[in-house]
């Protein structure tokens, strides 16, 4: 082997000979059995930046690590590539979005492979091509169908000026991300998915995750939001509207049936449909609608709407509270959401601070019906809502009684009086999945005068979306004017008036099965082989970023669900383990006059940083989240030319545990290339004694005493690697050990004319190029080859130690006196305890601290330490 390490050579040689090879390539083996690694899946953005390298390296050592063991590892990659974001850069690079994303792709492919990563590129899938969402157009019908997909109107952000609708990320306090007009909210239609009913199977299968991080559940749980509580039913004074009984009473979900008797007033979220019909017939029309208007162009998102200041409008309308039957006031207000149980609230000011703001504010009644424990409650003097346990007042027949208890007595009593009902609510909703966007999957159904809305039949999908066709000034759709696209025959009249849905699935949907593709991704008789996922699914390890913990993963657990009842799947879970790694951070640099400043942009060769354009000094802020805003990014482009896929590799490993933030150091990276730098220089050393003898597999007893240490130390580090990566994915207490073994190695002095002494050189070094061979797989294969072997490591078994070995001798117990270290010595293993407690007394340095005090106890800790107490 060559004297020198050059990365560079030694990758381009080594992913030539991968891709020659197939070393990658995977098939189905019934006889063995499978491990599925998969990382998320990326958008097509055009580079891959250091967050992708870390998360694609913690992958790829787990799959490399799998596959030494003997398991059947499936590891693929492909592209999350519909979506906003490529219509984004489309419109500021005046392209295309297929041209912009299928040249991402191409560049990315490049980069991925660059670092060396296991891939079967044989699988990679794009989710913007026909052959992917077809079946996706498939299944949109399969749950019509079963009433599983329904349409509906519902509000969105609308952009007049644009004429488009925008997501909740383009909304920058109130106005349009483009163009900075304001955003209202507007009625359309969409397409939903029922995903509420599998709400409670959902939450209840949360639990069984054991392998995914508490937090990620805990979040999902969150996102769910079940509330036990109860149903009632408040009579609308004069209703305006009897037909079917619709409109005569407002429907509350809560979960203080207790306060019941001290709601005061009833308030409707402005988009409730009952606002407007209430106020019509009263002389508040105008000033409601007014309200209403305004706050439709305010941020309706609960984070934004608890700092907003509570406002609101009497309707004109009045209910009846049904416990009591006297009226309350209704109300519209800013704090009250449709997304939150029906969309009214039973305001009970006395026992909710924001109903007792509010309350205030409007000069409303105040009556509390729950007081402490210990004292009364007067509403006159109270200054903010009692929200505590106590006892029941001015709640009739259930005064005095525990409001705990009192919960389940009033359930019981609105059923019994048919009043209400006991019921759970969910903060969960249905999945819209309607984007009034181009660059998506078109969603396969077609509106006809005569017969409504029609399924495409299955035999005319995929409908393809037209890729040579515009994006309208403003990002607005081109396909509800693309006569070739929207004009179509309906199926069941065969008129040809009819009009094909124009608006697109939410990219969600594609990344919600996209694993299961991967199983079978050439397959054209459906979504997939089932046999293929029979034997693939469910994904045994699954690495992202924690940012996907709700929508991403609960909309992937959903989907599963659907697919298993149309009898597609038999599991629920897609992903057994779970890794959310964390961020990769960097500090920024600031310059006065030009503000935030790249790497390359700034000099640091003198004393101080300083702005390469002006020559300021430049201002070093925190550590934070690599950013393009900020530009506290590094390019991997410029790691990968400078030291190489391997160092890179290794830094994104040895940094930090995958599951927390990895802090860029320029030093890190040059430490890392040093180390293998030096693991090279010893081999190169070392070859020409060990290249030819086999790998030392025998007793203590046959090696010299200066090689003992290494062959156990050589043992221990393949426990200790196995385990970090095995039990905890902690590769850089991993890499640590190996690190460990190589300062033993470097140290011993063998005899090169003894074949015993380079048999335990030979194995040990086969141990550490093994052991690194996962984490910088180029490196290792190339000393591996020059070892004698013929192929990758790779195809090797990963390396096992023997118990026997890993027994020491000697052990090393500490002395302390009063806890604290005093004293060391070493100790035969079979030494017993009342020994070890005389060694430790008639040490001499342990004496000069116990100074002839008297010795009130020793306690030993067995094979460790003892303590002196005095």
């Amino acid at each position: 082997m060559d004297e020198r390490y050059n990365p560079i050579r030694v990758e381009e040689k080594w992913q030539s000979a991968w891709e020659a090879t197939d070393l990658f390539k995977v098939y189905e083996d019934p006889d063995r059995k499978k491990y599925y690694l998969l990382e998320m899946f990326p958008y097509p953005s055009g580079k891959i930046h250091m967050g992708h390298v870390r998360n694609y390296t913690i992958g790829d050592v787990v799959a490399r690590y799998k596959r030494m063991q003997g398991f059947n590892v499936l590891h693929p990659m492909g592209w999350d590539a519909f979506g906003m974001p490529a219509e984004n850069a489309a419109i500021a690079n005046n392209t295309h979005p297929a041209k912009w994303t299928y040249d991402n792709i191409d560049a990315m492919r490049t980069q991925l492979k660059r670092v060396g990563f296991s891939y079967d590129w044989d699988r990679e899938i794009a989710t913007c091509k026909p052959e992917y969402y077809r079946w996706e157009q498939w299944l949109f019908l399969k749950m019509y169908e079963k009433d599983m997909a329904y349409r509906k109107e519902s509000f969105v952000n609308w952009c007049d000026k644009c004429q488009t609708v925008l997501a909740n990320e383009q909304v920058e306090a109130g106005l349009c991300w483009r163009c900075t007009e304001p955003v209202r909210q507007k009625k359309l239609w969409q397409w939903f998915f029922r995903v509420t009913d599998y709400a409670e199977d959902l939450l209840a299968y949360s639990d069984e995750l054991s392998g995914w991080p508490d937090k990620v559940i805990t979040m999902q749980k969150n996102w769910i939001g079940k509330s036990i509580g109860a149903e009632i039913r408040f009579p609308i004074e004069n209703p305006v509207d009897k037909i079917d009984n619709k409109d005569e009473y407002i429907p509350v979900f809560t979960t203080r049936q207790d306060t019941i008797f001290g709601a005061t007033f009833m308030v409707l979220a402005p988009e409730h449909p009952l606002v407007l019909k209430l106020s019509k017939r009263t002389g508040h029309k105008k000033e409601v609608a007014d309200f209403v208007d305004r706050m439709s162009m305010q941020d309706r998102s609960g984070k934004a709407i608890e700092s907003h200041e509570k406002e609101g409008v009497f309707t004109g309308a009045w209910c009846i509270n049904p416990m009591h039957g006297k009226r309350m006031p209704i109300y519209t207000a800013n704090f009250a959401l449709m997304e939150y149980g029906t969309g009214a609230v039973m305001s009970v000011p006395a026992h909710d601070q924001r109903d007792f703001e509010f309350a205030k504010k409007y000069e409303l009644d105040i009556v509390p019906v729950v007081k402490p424990y210990d004292e009364d409650l007067d509403a006159a003097s109270m200054t903010e809502a009692y929200t505590g346990d106590g006892v029941m007042i001015n709640s009739g027949q259930f005064d005095g009684m525990d409001n705990k208890k009192a919960l389940d007595e009033i359930a019981g009593d609105l059923e019994e009086n048919n009043i209400g009902r006991r019921t759970v609510s969910f903060r969960l909703r249905d999945w819209g999945i309607s984007r009034q966007r181009y660059w998506g999957a078109p969603i396969p159904m077609i509106h006809c005068k005569k017969c409504g809305i029609v399924p495409v039949p299955e035999e005319q999908l995929p409908i393809v979306l037209p890729e040579d066709t515009d994006i309208l000034e403003g990002g607005k759709s081109p396909l509800p004017g693309l006569d070739s696209f929207a004009k179509a025959e309906c199926p069941k009249c065969h008129s040809l008036d009819a009009k094909r849905e124009t608006d697109t699935m939410d990219t969600f949907v594609e990344s919600s099965w996209y694993f299961e593709r991967y199983c079978s991704p050439k397959c054209d008789t459906g979504m997939f082989d089932r046999e293929a996922v029979d034997y693939w699914m469910p994904v045994d390890q699954y690495i992202g970023g924690v940012e996907h913990a709700i929508l991403h993963l609960l909309y992937s657990r959903y989907y599963t669900r659907v697919l298993k009842e149309i009898g597609l799947v038999n599991y629920k879970e897609p992903f057994t383990r779970l890794l959310t790694q964390g961020m990769v951070c960097k500090e920024t640099s600031f310059c006065l006059e030009h503000g935030f400043l790249l790497p390359e942009e700034e000099d640091v060769s003198g004393k101080k940083r300083i702005c390469s354009t002006c020559g300021r000094d430049v201002e070093v802020g925190r550590i934070e989240k690599m950013s393009k805003s900020k530009k506290n990014v590094v390019d991997p482009n410029i790691l990968l030319e400078k030291y190489g896929a391997d160092t890179t590799r290794l830094f994104c490993l040895f940094a930090a545990p995958p599951e927390r933030d990895m802090e860029w150091s320029e030093q890190g990276v040059e430490g890392g290339s040093r180390f293998l730098n030096r693991v090279w220089r010893l081999a190169a050393t070392l070859m020409d004694s060990i290249k030819d003898v086999e790998p030392f597999d025998g007793s203590l007893e046959d090696i010299d005493d200066n090689l003992k240490d290494l062959y156990r130390k050589t043992h221990q580090t393949i426990k200790k690697v196995t385990r970090d990566i095995e039990d905890r994915f902690h590769f850089n207490t991993a890499i640590s050990a190996v690190m460990e073994l190589y300062n033993t190695m470097n140290g011993i002095k063998f005899k090169e004319n003894s074949p015993v002494s380079a048999g335990v050189m030979r194995f040990a070094m086969e141990s550490v190029v093994l052991l690194l061979s996962p984490i910088v797989p180029h490196f290792a294969d190339e000393i591996w080859e020059a070892m004698g072997h013929e192929s990758s490591a790779l195809l090797e078994s990963w390396p096992t130690y023997r118990k026997d070995i890993l027994q020491e001798n000697e052990l090393l117990i500490v002395i302390q006196v009063n806890g604290k270290l005093r004293s060391r010595f070493a100790v035969s293993v079979d030494t017993n305890e009342d020994t070890i407690k005389q060694m430790a007394l008639s040490d001499e340095r342990a004496k000069k601290f116990i100074n002839n005090k008297t010795v009130k106890k020793v306690i030993v800790v067995k094979n460790k330490l003892v303590n002196i107490v005095v």
